[in-house]
Parts: C-alpha cells; sequence; structure tokens
C-alpha cells in the first residue's frame, strides 16, 4: 500500500499538529467526528454555533446527516431557509458522503479543528472562533501558538519608508530573540515584517484571509512560498473557498487570538490594523505602535492609538526588553535545506513527507507519529526512512525521531 492511501476513510487523512497529538478518544470516533465537523463546515450559512446546535440537536453531525427537513428547520438558529440550503448541500454529496469527501481532500492536507490537543486556547476567546486551520510548514511551532508565545507585527499597505524599515527591523528583532512573527502577509508593513524575520532566520508565521494555495498579492508568491517552508502558513479557508470582502478583515481576529502582544507599525484612520489592536484591547493583551510624523495620512490611526494609551515604540530592542527571550531563542532550526530521497526540484519534498516531517516536530516517537497521522507503523517507517536519507530525520533509540 503506498503511503498515504487515498480514500482510506477509517484511517482518516486528516494529520493532527506535529509534537505527537494524542487523544483519549476511540481512535474511529475521532476520526470520523473531524471528517463530519470538516464535511459540516462547508455547507453555507452555518458557523460555530448552528454546527453545535446541530450535534446537540442529533447527538452528533452524523445524525444530523439523516434528520429530515422539518426536523433541521427546528433546531435553533437555522428555520426553513436555512434548512433549504443544507438540503441542498446534502443532496451534492449524497447519503453516505465521508468516503467521498475524504477522497477529494487529498493527502498530505494538514488541518486543525476543535477538540485537537493542538487547536490554540487563544481561539476559544473569540466571539467567531474559526470551524478549522488549515496550514503548512513548520507543525513544531503550533505548541507556541498554542499558548500565545507569538508576536503579531501589523500596519498599513501603503506605508512610508520609515515603517517599511521599522516592520523589517522588527521582525529581524523579534527573530533574532526567538519570538515567532505573525503578520499577514499582506504587502507593506506586513510584508516588511516577515522579510526581516526570514533574513535573521526566525520563524514567520502567515495568517491568510485567501486559501493556502493562493497569494494574495500576486507578488508575494515567492515570499508567501518562503514563509510556508521556513515558517508556518494558517488560514480557515479550505482550498477553493471563495474569499470575500469581509475574509482579511476576519483574519485580524486569528492574528490577535495567537498572539502575546500586537504592534502597529503605521496605518491610516481607516485600516484593518485598527480592527487588530481595538481586539487586542478587548483581550487585554499589550499594544505597542511606532510614532510617526502627525502629518501623514498612511499613520493618522496609529498615532491615535497612542494618544488613547498604547504603548509608544521607539525602537526594536525597547520591545525585545519588555518581552524577553522568545520560545524559539536558542533553538536549532528544525526544517534545515536540503535534497536527497524524496525530494522535488529545489529540495522541496513531497506534500505527504512534509505533512509527516511537521508532526515530527522539535522530536516524537513512532507510536505518536502514528497516534497523531492515523497511519500504522508499517505505513509510517518507510516514510521516516526517506526523511532519514533526505537528511531531514535523525533516529533515536527507542524508535523515536528528531529533526537535523
Amino acid at each position: 500500500m503506498s503511503w498515504p492511501a487515498m480514500g482510506d476513510l477509517v484511517r482518516g487523512v486528516f494529520p493532527g499538529a506535529g509534537g505527537g497529538v494524542r487523544s483519549s478518544r476511540p481512535e474511529g470516533w475521532d476520526r470520523r467526528r473531524r471528517l463530519w465537523w470538516l464535511l459540516w463546515s462547508r455547507c453555507p450559512g452555518l458557523g460555530w454555533r448552528r454546527l453545535h446546535a446541530l450535534e446537540e440537536a442529533f447527538a452528533g453531525l452524523a445524525g444530523a446527516w439523516s434528520a429530515s427537513a422539518r426536523e433541521l428547520a427546528a433546531v435553533p438558529g437555522l428555520g426553513e431557509g436555512l434548512a433549504e440550503t443544507v438540503e441542498r448541500f446534502r443532496h451534492r454529496w449524497g447519503p453516505q458522503p465521508l468516503e467521498v469527501f475524504a477522497s477529494c481532500c487529498g493527502p498530505g492536507r494538514t488541518v486543525l479543528v476543535p477538540g485537537d490537543r493542538a487547536w490554540p486556547a487563544g481561539l476559544r476567546r473569540l466571539e467567531r472562533p474559526p470551524l478549522q486551520l488549515h496550514w503548512q510548514g513548520r507543525g513544531s511551532l503550533w505548541p507556541h501558538l498554542g499558548r500565545c508565545r507569538s508576536v503579531a507585527v501589523v500596519g498599513t499597505r501603503r506605508p512610508s519608508l520609515h515603517g517599511l524599515s521599522m516592520a523589517r527591523a522588527l521582525g529581524a528583532a523579534l527573530a533574532a530573540a526567538g519570538w515567532p512573527v505573525l503578520s499577514g502577509l499582506a504587502e507593506g508593513i506586513d510584508g516588511a515584517a516577515h522579510e526581516g524575520c526570514l533574513e535573521a532566520c526566525g520563524a514567520p508565521v502567515g495568517v491568510l484571509g485567501t486559501p493556502l494555495e493562493r497569494a494574495y498579492p500576486r507578488h508575494h508568491a515567492a515570499l508567501q512560498a518562503r514563509v510556508g517552508r521556513e515558517g508556518l502558513l494558517i488560514s480557515e479557508l479550505a482550498g477553493g473557498d471563495a474569499v470575500r470582502a469581509g475574509s482579511f478583515a476576519a483574519r485580524n481576529r486569528l492574528l490577535v487570538a495567537l498572539a502575546a502582544a500586537v504592534v502597529v507599525v503605521e496605518c491610516p484612520q481607516a485600516s484593518g490594523a485598527l480592527h487588530s489592536a481595538e481586539l487586542a484591547w478587548q483581550m487585554e493583551l499589550p499594544l505597542w505602535v511606532v510614532p510617526a510624523d502627525a502629518a501623514r495620512i498612511s499613520a493618522l490611526g496609529s498615532n491615535r492609538l497612542l494618544a488613547r494609551g498604547a504603548t509608544p515604540l521607539l525602537h526594536p530592542d525597547d520591545l525585545i526588553g519588555q518581552l524577553g527571550p522568545g520560545p524559539l531563542a536558542g533553538a536549532a532550526d528544525p526544517l534545515p535545506a536540503g535534497g536527497g530521497a524524496g525530494a522535488g526540484a529545489g529540495g522541496e519534498l513531497a506534500p505527504e513527507l512534509e505533512a509527516l516531517l511537521g508532526a515530527v516536530g522539535g522530536g516524537a516517537s513512532l507510536e505518536q507519529l502514528s497516534q497523531a497521522l492515523y497511519r500504522s507503523p508499517a505505513e509510517l517507517l518507510p516514510a521516516l526512512l526517506e526523511l532519514e536519507l533526505a537528511g531531514r530525520l535523525q533516529a533515536e533509540a527507542g524508535l523515536c525521531w528528531r529533526p537535523r
């Protein structure tokens, strides 16, 4: 059998995050529940509260799939109009949808859902939590994001030269101090912060307003790909989902919920960065703002934040002095570049090997990997050997592996 097998419903195709994610639930139940949740979350009009209402009304989302239209309409928050939408969605997938849905998702896809052990605790503070988080890159960063051990750097798409320079310097300083750098990979401040982080060999985390396979703006495709290789890309949108007017504003809440502090470099009065700042205040996070020329339109919003009590940030060292060393301080790079077996052009690995590498995180046993990826040890061993030959993993005693 090839690794991973396609369309195998019982084994599942959705790995958890790195570090040996365990579950106390029966394995088959857990996998099926994740698939049901992911399938239902694709239904238009269903959000967090309505999905939980369906679960409660029918003792699980599997039961909701076979409910009648009248029973659906009686669920609080649905009604007849939304019940018709659900009917059309169920008709498209048929009476036994899970195997078809699983095979459509493809191998090597990585996604977190509520209830996974790696699901970040900060997301529970949101009024509208995401239904799922698709990700690509270093799975070993999830434990730090889960404990809000990262710093968000945000700002305008059209900054001054001073703003760009400060954002790049902040990204580099945070990386050097061991802090993952969160931003939205947008043009301007976001991109400069990630570029500075990468130049300092840090861990950039891009929270996207698009599905993972789409870069916006388009000329950030190379930067986004590099963040996905050396850091982490996150999106609540599944592959093929439409990008709507509110998608980019919605991702701001994720940036703040994953962060230990938020830095606004420069932004005008009407700006998504101001939304992030308001969320930071609501969540009682430290909010730093870089002062700018009072006459600049691009800085009117950020300067007003200072007038409202945000902490002025004059130099990156001031921020590091307050935050102290980050969670990656002194850590070796868990994803060194390299070619070899399983590598494609430019040293890139096949998606299923990247998923396995992310699951290893900072180190994991064969048993932990088997539970995290829902694969048998017999299936995993050839892939682990392939990563050893590629120079990406090092085997240790007790059937354990760690990144090289």
